[in-house]
C-alpha cells in the first residue's frame, strides 16, 4: 500500500447493513492502517443513507453497528476521529452553500445517480444532490486525502470541481483534496462470482458465526469440473477469496492443488471456511464485548463528533466570511 504520512484523511461508510469482507478488504483494512501515521476522520454516513433507508429503527441500529464494527476491527478512538455524520450540522449548511455554485449539468452526469435509478431506486432530490452533500463532508474538515475505489473516483472529481468553483468566485477558501485510489484488492468476489455487494445479495458478513458462515461458503457457485480434473485458480471464486486471507505459502499450496487435480470444490470450500472463521475470530469476540458495552460505543461517537465539529465550525466560519453569510448567534 502506498505510504501516506502526516495527512488529514477523510472517509465515510454508509450504515446500510452488516459489513461484509468486501467492505473490509476494500476500505476498512486501509482505514485502520492510515490511523497510524495520519490525522483521520471517519464518519458513519447516516444522512446519505436516508436516500435508501427510511426505517427509523433500522437506521439507528445500523449506525451503531458500523461504529461498533470499526472499533472491533481495530479503529483506535485515541488516534482516529469516529463520528456520525448527522452530529455535524455544519455539513448540511455547507452542502446548501455549495449547491448555489454547482452547475446542474455536473450533478446530471453523476454515474451513481444513473446507476441507482437503473436499479429501481425512486428518484429524489436527496439522491440527485448526493454529490453536493458528499463534497461538504470532504471539504468541511480541510481534508487533504480521500481514499476511494475506482467506482467512486467521479465523486471526488466533482468535489474538487465544486471547491475550485467556490474558490474562483469568493477567493481561496477550501483545501483541494487529493484522491487515494484503494488497491485492486478492493474488488472482492461474492459467492456468485460477481463483485461482492449488498445490492447483489452475494455477501459474506465479517462477524458471521460458524454455521451461518458455513452455509454461505458452501453456497459459492462453482462449475461442473470433475474432482480428478485440474482447475484454473485464476477464474476460481474460492481461490480468489482464499488468497485474501492466506500467507504466500498457503496461496501457492492451494493453487498447486487446483492445477494438479484431485482437489474438489467441497474440500476447497472447507479450507476457505476455516481460514475466514479463524481470521475474524478475535474481531468477532471483540464485537461481542462491545455489544454489551453500547454506552462505550456511543461515548466514542460523542467524543468524535465533538472533535470533528470543532474543525467543521472553524472551516464554516471561513466559508461564511468569504461569501457574506452573516451569523449573529453561535451554538
Amino acid at each position: 500500500m502506498q505510504d501516506i504520512k502526516n495527512k488529514r484523511i477523510l472517509s465515510g461508510i454508509q450504515p446500510s447493513g452488516e459489513l461484509h469482507i468486501g467492505n473490509y478488504f476494500g476500505a476498512i483494512k486501509q482505514h485502520i492502517e492510515f490511523q497510524k501515521n495520519n490525522e483521520c476522520y471517519y464518519f458513519v454516513a447516516n444522512l446519505h443513507a436516508l436516500t435508501t433507508i427510511q426505517d427509523r429503527r433500522r437506521l439507528e441500529e445500523n449506525t451503531i453497528e458500523v461504529a461498533m464494527a470499526y472499533i472491533a476491527l481495530g479503529l483506535d478512538p485515541g488516534r482516529a476521529c469516529l463520528f456520525a455524520q448527522s452530529d455535524i450540522p455544519e455539513v448540511t449548511e455547507l452542502a446548501w452553500i455549495l449547491s448555489t455554485v454547482t452547475p446542474l449539468g455536473l450533478l446530471e452526469r453523476a454515474h451513481s445517480y444513473k446507476d441507482k435509478i437503473s436499479r429501481g431506486i425512486t428518484p429524489s432530490h436527496g439522491l440527485f444532490a448526493y454529490p453536493t452533500l458528499m463534497a461538504a463532508d470532504i471539504l468541511i474538515y480541510d481534508s487533504e486525502v480521500v481514499p476511494v475505489g475506482k467506482d467512486q473516483k467521479q465523486h471526488l472529481e466533482m468535489t474538487r470541481d465544486m471547491a475550485i468553483k467556490f474558490n474562483n468566485i469568493f477567493g481561496e477558501t477550501f483545501v483541494i483534496p487529493e484522491e487515494y485510489i484503494l488497491p485492486e484488492v478492493a474488488v472482492v468476489p461474492g459467492i456468485d462470482g460477481q463483485k461482492m455487494s449488498k445490492s447483489y445479495g452475494n455477501t459474506i458478513d465479517i462477524f458471521s458465526e460458524y454455521n451461518t458462515l458455513k452455509q454461505k461458503i458452501m453456497g459459492i457457485v462453482t462449475d461442473s469440473t470433475p474432482l480428478e480434473a485440474p482447475k484454473n485458480p485464476d477464474t476460481n471464486t474460492i481461490y480468489q477469496l482464499y488468497r485474501l486471507f492466506a500467507t504466500p505459502e498457503e496461496k501457492d499450496e492451494m493453487r498447486e492443488k487446483f492445477l494438479k487435480g484431485g482437489y474438489g470444490y467441497a474440500e476447497a470450500k472447507k479450507d476457505l471456511l476455516d481460514k475466514i472463521y479463524t481470521f475474524f475470530h478475535p474481531y468477532r469476540e471483540r464485537r461481542k464485548r462491545l455489544l454489551r458495552e453500547r454506552e462505550y460505543v456511543e461515548t466514542v461517537l460523542r467524543n468524535g463528533a465533538k472533535n470533528a465539529r470543532a474543525r467543521a465550525q472553524h472551516v464554516m466560519e471561513r466559508v461564511r466570511n468569504r461569501c457574506g453569510v452573516l451569523k449573529f448567534t453561535y451554538y
